[in-house]
């Protein structure tokens, strides 16, 4: 299996081509695979560039592959380059598939609370172009970040939420949300996300939680994390689910922690490795790296 480095591909990702293709893969193993894509892309004159693949078994495993090529004049032959992968991949093997041009970024919105580190680390790695997305909107439940947002040039929308009944400020949300963005990211947003909302929001949720799940969960966790005399910190990013904080793991990170570091030393530090993680996570989900394996998740 052709192996990769995510974090120094998606360093690249600023520099995408038009033209320059991605195609993801999944389901049940069995030969002939590799060969049928091979076969279809040179049948169209297309140039694999990058190809990674991963079975969880080759024996009737579940099989994930991306594959990057370069394609002139995609727009043209795209229609039926689509009708013969679903012939040959879908219909003959059984297999989903998906084609994204890597020139077109994923439109995204992200919601935050009070806090500003995850925020401002996905705002600035954007203004400098590392992350293959743009930004459509910064959400919030309080307007304390407006003027850092709108520095960026970015729409900053707030939504206020009454605890005791949520579905007016969810419904507002998705009423910004739908059909305008590819993937919605939880920049420290401190409110609980309900089933009705992932299942009508037509976009994966990204969120980033300050521990290894499901450690230390609710308010004042770095206390917590003091008080537990803890050796290491760190932080989550994955998909959100309805089970909260359990969804498929995206990327995590820690570092090291002594009895000498107070709750706040724990919280700084925390925070440095939650705005990284969080980064990595949206940048690899945004160059089509991620493939979702059930409650798991396929990092190429």
């Amino acid at each position: 299996m052709p192996t990769s480095n995510p974090v120094k591909q998606s360093a690249d990702s600023s520099s995408a081509r038009a033209d320059h293709i991605r195609l993801l893969v999944s389901g049940q193993d069995g030969p002939g695979i590799v060969a049928a894509v091979s076969t279809i892309l040179r049948s169209f004159d297309a140039n694999i560039v990058s190809l990674d693949q991963y079975s969880t078994d080759p024996s009737g495993g579940r099989f994930f592959q991306r594959t990057e090529f370069h394609l002139e004049d995609f727009s043209a032959v795209r229609l039926d380059l689509e009708k013969q992968l679903e012939e040959s991949l879908g219909t003959q093997l059984g297999l989903s598939w998906k084609l994204s041009p890597a020139d077109q970024p994923k439109r995204v919105a992200i919601f935050a609370s009070k806090s500003d580190h995850c925020l401002l680390e996905l705002l600035w790695r954007h203004r400098r172009g590392e992350l293959q997305m743009n930004v459509v909107m910064v959400i919030s439940n309080h307007p304390d970040l407006a003027e850092d947002v709108r520095q960026f040039g970015i729409p900053f929308i707030h939504v206020p939420v009454d605890r005791n009944d949520r579905s007016v400020a969810e419904q507002r949300h998705l009423e910004l949300l739908q059909g305008n963005v590819d993937l919605v990211v939880l920049a420290r947003y401190m409110q609980i996300i309900t089933g009705d909302f992932l299942q009508r929001v037509g976009a994966p949720v990204i969120n980033i939680h300050h521990s290894f799940l499901p450690s230390f969960i609710g308010a004042g966790p770095y206390q917590k994390a003091k008080d537990r005399g803890v050796k290491l910190i760190g932080a989550t990013a994955h998909y959100v689910t309805e089970d909260l904080d359990e969804g498929p793991i995206i990327e995590q990170d820690v570092v090291r922690a002594t009895h000498a570091d107070t709750a706040a030393d724990l919280t700084r530090r925390g925070a440095d490795v939650e705005r990284q993680v969080l980064a990595r996570a949206v940048a690899w989900h945004c160059d089509d790296r991620v493939m979702r394996d059930g409650n798991s998740t396929v990092i190429f």
